[in-house]
């Protein structure tokens, strides 16, 4: 996508975690949050775009907010559906559609496991699902064990990533998990699949996130702190992939779509990944930071175990890294996942963190990535493109 996208200028979120209120109750209160932070009511709304992937249409709730007759385009692309509904969005207001915009995600899953699925319609046969491989764990097990064994990863590594993303959970109001959980005990934990034990592993959960996005030349007109959206991209898996529900491997394996994805969001900012002050990255479990840490340019493969150990990736570090706990203390509502991220990036950039701000932070990415293979990163900054 071109530099500057769109602007954000409005953010609002309902906490993840357990709510008793419906998926599309909780996205109400994010879209209404980020009304009143961009100044706005909901008739000056020019288009809408939202995402779910058990909570309901997005569209259905302009019966609550209003049916000004706007275009409200629904979005699925499983974890990647914030990411797509952003680049939808901001496709929208470059086409002309409107200036003003609502992106909204949201999802409510039960405790465990998200809704069952027909595997066929994941491009495998039954079988897959009847030898017990259409559990998202086995893959993580298998693709980090790999990983680990090619660049010396250590079980350790992945007990620290996932200390640092509960010790950041507990800063963030909007957490799931808020109490900080030490090394030993996530060592001790129950393991899951091999190597990912249970503190390491994030969970089904619920939320919404919503923001008010608008044209980048307008944005001065809703706020003092615009974040601009200098790039987002999304990638599909190649041919050979290592990706969920894939039933065969190359010897030689291609670019993942997270590498795809990243390098054209850099390329597409005019920014490097030394330009960026804050990372976040998709932690469906310890592994994956560690592995999208490389995948996304903030460092070169086996270099995590230093960054990690060093506290490079803290808050206060050189590379902070999921910085609002990630997955790992938010849990994973599809549908929210990916703009918890991007709420996180643009409260950094506003300087609104509090206890967990990253000092001087102008510059953010944020990195989606889930089945069957697919990725989006996005950068976000306090400035313009040129």
């Amino acid at each position: 996508m071109n530099k500057d996208l769109l602007a954000i200028v409005g953010i609002g979120i309902h906490p993840f975690g357990r709510s008793d209120l419906t998926a599309q109750e909780m996205a109400l209160v994010a879209i209404r949050q980020a009304l009143a932070d961009a100044g706005v009511t909901w008739p000056a709304i020019e288009l809408a775009v939202g995402g779910s992937l058990d909570g309901g249409q997005a569209d259905v709730m302009v019966g609550e907010l209003g049916p000004t007759g706007l275009p409200f385009v629904n979005v699925l692309n499983g974890c990647a559906t914030g990411a797509a509904s952003l680049i939808t969005a901001g496709s929208m207001i470059t086409a002309g559609t409107g200036e003003l915009g609502v992106v909204v995600g949201f999802d409510k899953h039960p405790r465990g496991a998200f809704a069952a699925a027909d595997v066929t319609t994941w491009g495998v046969g039954k079988w897959y699902g009847q030898n017990g491989m259409f559990v998202n764990p086995q893959f993580f097990g298998m693709k980090i064990q790999r990983y680990m064994h090619e660049y010396g990863i250590s079980e350790e590594t992945l007990a620290r990533v996932a200390v640092k993303s509960y010790e950041n959970g507990a800063l963030n109001p909007n957490a799931w998990r808020r109490k900080p959980i030490s090394e030993e005990d996530i060592m001790s934990s129950r393991m899951i699949n091999f190597p990912l034990r249970q503190y390491m592993v994030c969970s089904p959960s619920e939320g919404a996130v919503a923001l008010v996005v608008c044209h980048p030349d307008v944005a001065d007109k809703y706020t003092d702190t615009p974040v601009f959206v200098r790039a987002s991209t999304l990638r599909s898996r190649q041919y050979g992939s290592f990706e969920l529900f894939q039933t065969s491997l190359p010897a030689d394996l291609p670019p993942t779509p997270s590498q795809l994805a990243s390098k054209a969001a850099f390329e597409a900012a005019g920014l490097t990944p030394s330009d960026i002050d804050v990372w976040q990255l998709q932690d469906t479990e310890s592994g994956a930071e560690v592995m999208h840490m490389a995948e996304v340019g903030l460092c070169s493969d086996g270099e995590q175990t230093d960054l990690i150990a060093t506290g490079q990736t803290r808050i206060g570090g050189s590379h902070p890294v999921n910085t609002d706990g990630g997955l790992i203390a938010n849990g994973e509502p599809v549908g929210a996942s990916g703009l918890r991220m991007v709420f996180e990036a643009t409260t950094q950039l506003r300087g609104d963190a509090g206890d967990r701000q990253v000092a001087g932070a102008t510059n953010a990415l944020t990195h989606v990535y889930g089945a069957p293979g697919i990725s989006a990163c996005t950068i976000l900054s306090t400035q313009r493109g040129s």
